[in-house]
């Protein structure tokens, strides 16, 4: 079953969590065969942007969506992954050409330098003419160098855009997608980074570094075959642990009939009727779960005939 672990270190300014997702995460690849398999780096990418957006959301506790998203010039014009408050995620992909078996993130989304990695928080019940917040940062380092993992990019955004010393370790195969996470705590008054630090504040610094650098030490074998209990006891057997009750992040779709329709509407009667005309049924297809929504004629006249007492349309989904 999957699983999100949250943790705090005793007496220090520094939290971590480790999910593992599991079920969950097959349930999305068995999902994505049946629509068209991804290559398998581009899957490995998926699963560890599924772990990821899980531990972030989790890590804000924001009530909507936490959506992740990677875009570039490579052959993966886009990946993404969508987090909501309950943790369900949902994950897809827009390929465009071949993958090598051996393609590292800048090969996939980043060739000539313009990959882009994107984090939206959408919330939940938006007021009038609020606007998700959206923060964007390139696939390269400070000095201009390509980043290769994810987790790199992702600790980058944290340290430009949230200002949060963060340690982020990522793997993903058919099987598992895993994630540990930890992250200096902001101190009061002058903020987490460039303020004026005093001994103390320098102190509880070096016990980030040292708890990071534990957590650098976790390998990709070990974060994906070994349990959540193991992981931490090997990690962290110095350290005091204050941990909570597991939270089970999973696969879910927000993807609807209303929401399909919704759509249909608003490209107009002239363009459906287009569709229908030439294919016989209009028929949709969610990229997140693979579900296609079909509709009719009778369905496509129910769309722009509104208010009339029209008999059950016959719109199928599978």
């Amino acid at each position: 079953m999957s699983e999100l672990h949250k943790f705090l270190f005793e007496g220090l300014p520094v939290r971590g969590m480790l999910v593992r997702l599991t079920d969950s995460w097959r349930e999305v690849l068995a999902r994505r065969e049946e629509a068209g398999e991804f290559p398998a780096p581009v899957r490995a990418l998926l699963g560890e942007m599924a772990a990821a957006s899980s531990l972030m959301q989790a890590n804000i506790k924001f009530n909507g969506a936490l959506i992740l998203q990677v875009f570039g010039d490579g052959p993966v014009k886009l990946a993404v992954a969508e987090s909501r408050s309950d943790l369900g995620f949902r994950v897809t992909a827009k390929v465009v050409g071949d993958v090598p078996e051996d393609a590292r993130l800048e090969a996939m989304l980043n060739v000539h330098g313009q990959g882009r990695c994107a984090i939206t928080l959408d919330p939940q019940d938006r007021l009038p003419g609020q606007q998700p917040y959206q923060g964007v940062v390139p696939l390269h380092g400070d000095q201009r160098e390509p980043l290769q993992q994810l987790s790199q990019v992702l600790e980058h955004y944290m340290l430009q855009s949230e200002q949060l010393d963060t340690r982020l370790v990522l793997a993903a195969n058919d099987d598992i997608a895993a994630g540990l996470l930890i992250q200096r705590l902001p101190v009061e008054g002058e903020g987490n980074l460039g303020g004026r630090r005093n001994e103390d504040d320098i102190g509880l610094s070096e016990a980030f570094n040292r708890i990071a650098h534990l957590a650098s030490t976790l390998t990709r074998d070990e974060l994906l075959t070994l349990d959540a209990d193991t992981v931490l006891r090997r990690l962290f057997w110095e350290e005091p642990l204050q941990r909570f009750e597991p939270l089970a992040p999973r696969f879910s779709c927000t993807c609807s009939t209303e929401r399909v329709k919704g759509m249909l509407t608003s490209l107009g009667p002239d363009e459906v009727q287009d569709i229908l005309a030439e294919q016989g049924q209009v028929e949709v297809g969610c990229d997140f779960c693979g579900r296609q929504y079909r509709f009719d004629a009778v369905d496509v006249g129910e769309l722009f005939t509104p208010g009339q007492n029209q008999p059950p349309g016959s719109s199928t989904v599978h």
